[in-house]
């Protein structure tokens, strides 16, 4: 297998990718896993799309989503490589010796973090109300995909929101207090609320369809 610090989601196997992720060295780690989430998750979206006769007035639309799930497959296994990258930088900084170039060097890193995890939170928002277009207008055979596809978009949503969150708070390290923080990084800080509602939203919009994905569970 690659070292590790070269593994990426376009040149590694998926044995390769996850036994990477598996070691401890936190490049790939969380950030480029909810980047492999949104992956799946529209990748899925792609494939219901795919299967899916448009009715009345439907083909643009379905057109659109489905080229989006494609175009959004691509960009998130960019941006899970671009986290992997943050994610050294941010090892890196902490094994500098103790002083004011390694806390600087935290500071940059924490913010650079929070910023890639920020925008895959941020792709991963832009794909909700698609996926709740093909749970109503998709092939309904394909329903439970639907519920899987919200699934992995749900990890992702989850994940960026705490790893910005957790990033942030890193930078209480330089004597920081958690006000100071949101007054320096305002749109970070709001980020943090708008995954949260985002969270809301998914759970919301799968509670209304899991009954067609999981029809066991309405008999005792």
């Amino acid at each position: 297998m690659e070292d590790t610090d070269t593994v990426t989601t376009q040149d590694s196997t998926v044995e390769d990718w996850t036994r990477a992720l598996a070691q401890s060295t936190g490049s790939p780690g969380g950030g480029a896993g909810t980047g492999l989430m949104l992956a799946i998750a529209a990748s899925l979206a792609s494939m219901v799309a795919g299967y899916t006769e448009p009715g009345e007035g439907e083909r643009a639309e379905l057109h659109r989503v489905r080229m989006q799930a494609q175009a959004l497959r691509k960009d998130a296994l960019r941006l899970a490589d671009q986290d992997a990258a943050a994610s050294r930088t941010f090892g890196a900084a902490f094994g500098l010796e103790p002083g004011t170039d390694r806390d600087d060097a935290i500071s940059r890193a924490s913010v650079a973090a929070a910023k890639a995890s920020a925008e895959l939170g941020i792709r991963a928002i832009e794909a909700i109300e698609d996926l709740a277009w093909l749970a109503i207008h998709g092939n309904r055979a394909l329903i439970a995909d639907v519920v899987v596809a919200f699934g992995a978009l749900r990890a992702t949503v989850a994940g960026a929101r705490t790893n910005v969150s957790f990033d942030l708070a890193s930078l209480t390290s330089h004597g920081n207090t958690m006000d100071q923080i949101r007054e320096q990084h305002p749109e970070l800080w709001a980020k943090v609320s708008d995954l949260n509602a985002a969270l809301e939203r998914i759970d919301s919009l799968t509670e209304g369809i899991d009954h067609r994905a999981a029809p066991t569970d309405a008999v005792q």
